[in-house]
């Protein structure tokens, strides 16, 4: 498909939907993140759409500012987050990822409460910068700008001194068979590391992201503790992890 022709489709798709997904869209394409992230930039200098975090809008519903960050699905997310909120504990050393289910997760945080975090993701870091009580290390590194998240050798050194009580790891995509998987490899390494370093992994995941596989492995379901979605645990659609013996919540 010519690039004019891709810009067509990535405008078409907005007659469907509020957010156009680059992992989606370039699964469906069958082509690079990268290359639909150039189609974006582009589309975005043109004024035609604006650029958030894991894909795009169309220019109507623009941001105010960079850590303004609009959340699709996100009544599913809140879901997800009141659910993983029965795992924090005071005190515990904790690894956060990235992702807007995450970043979710981390609004619902009461403001009072007391740990310390480890994080990869700027914009996690930005909305627990305001709570008092907890002690936050945002672990530095290359920026990978798209997803504002840092990856390469100085993130996975940092991890690999951690100690951490629990991992809450937003995911890509999860599958009965192939596990936690990822599109990016630098994003695989750094949570594998994370996952390694944890003595609990909880995985925050909606529906959306069940039973799909991406090129690069993370973990199998035995490295996962529990598997929260904004589902009904006994839900037809989670039925296989449940028989593969996955905790569900």
């Amino acid at each position: 498909m010519l690039k004019k022709e891709r810009h067509q489709f990535i405008m078409d798709k907005f007659k469907d939907a509020d957010k156009v997904n680059t992992i989606d869209l370039a699964l469906e394409l069958e082509i690079s993140e990268d290359t639909i992230r150039r189609d974006f930039n582009e589309l975005h200098n043109k004024g035609l759409i604006e650029k958030v975090y894991g894909g795009a809008f169309l220019v109507k519903d623009k941001s105010r500012n960079v850590f303004d960050i609009s959340i699709f699905n996100e009544d599913k997310k809140i879901i997800v987050g009141q659910k993983a909120l029965s795992f924090l504990s005071e005190g515990q050393v904790i690894i956060m990822t990235g992702g807007t289910t995450n970043l979710s997760f981390c609004k619902l945080i009461p403001i009072d409460f007391a740990a310390t975090i480890y994080t990869y993701s700027l914009p996690i870091a930005m909305q627990l910068s305001q709570h008092p009580n907890i002690e936050l290390i945002f672990i530095g590194g290359k920026l990978q700008k798209n997803a504002m998240v840092t990856v390469g050798i100085d993130v996975v050194q940092v991890l690999s001194k951690i100690k951490a009580d629990v991992c809450f790891i937003g995911v890509s995509s999860l599958d009965v068979n192939q596990g936690l998987t990822e599109m990016g490899y630098e994003v695989s390494i750094v949570k594998k590391e994370m996952i390694n370093a944890s003595d609990k992994v909880i995985v925050l995941a909606t529906s959306d992201k069940i039973n799909r596989k991406m090129p690069h492995k993370v973990c199998g379901l035995d490295k996962i503790d529990a598997i929260v979605t904004e589902l009904s645990p006994g839900s037809p659609r989670i039925k296989n992890f449940a028989d593969a013996g996955a905790r569900l919540f």
